[in-house]
């Protein structure tokens, strides 16, 4: 007969303990450590249909690249890429978008443009994994008194947006 190491107990035993560290140790906790990116606003469709529906039906930001692309002509390359900041969503962050091309579900602005990078959201469904409540200073990332002066436009604060 053969000598046994291991008892049924003590493998029990150190297979709890040792799920138990791997469970809480910080480095095997992804979603807490990964920033959440920009998922597109076709993401946000299935849980907020009737928001989705009336931004992308009433808002003028759900169509805005085209609105830079009418006006391209006029413009240098570096000035229509300056326009990228506010008419599309995410430039110039991580995961943001980069062009038409590589990036199509984020050339215009998005639900993520005023809430931020949904992927977390989208995953989890949980409300403090996304901006709920925006304010005006939330707006002022692009709708600054500097631009508004300079484009002669009037902010609407919920002009369409849900």
């Amino acid at each position: 007969m053969g000598v046994k190491l291991f008892s049924k107990r003590h493998v029990l035993i150190w297979t709890f303990v040792f799920g138990f560290i791997l469970w809480v140790h910080p480095g095997e906790r992804v979603s807490a450590q990964q920033p959440a990116t920009y998922a597109g606003s076709r993401a946000c469709m299935e849980c907020h249909e009737t928001e989705y529906t009336k931004f992308s039906t009433y808002a003028k930001k759900a169509t805005s690249y085209e609105h830079i692309k009418k006006m391209r002509r006029g413009l240098t390359a570096e000035e229509f890429q300056g326009c990228f900041e506010c008419h599309t969503t995410g430039y110039g962050k991580p995961g943001g978008f980069k062009s038409e091309k590589e990036t199509p579900d984020l050339r215009n602005v998005g639900c993520e443009s005023c809430h931020g990078p949904g992927s977390l959201h989208v995953k989890t469904e949980n409300s403090e994994d996304i901006k709920g409540k925006l304010t005006a200073t939330d707006c002022e990332a692009c709708h600054s008194k500097e631009r508004v002066d300079a484009f002669n436009y009037k902010p609407l604060v919920y002009g369409g947006a849900h």
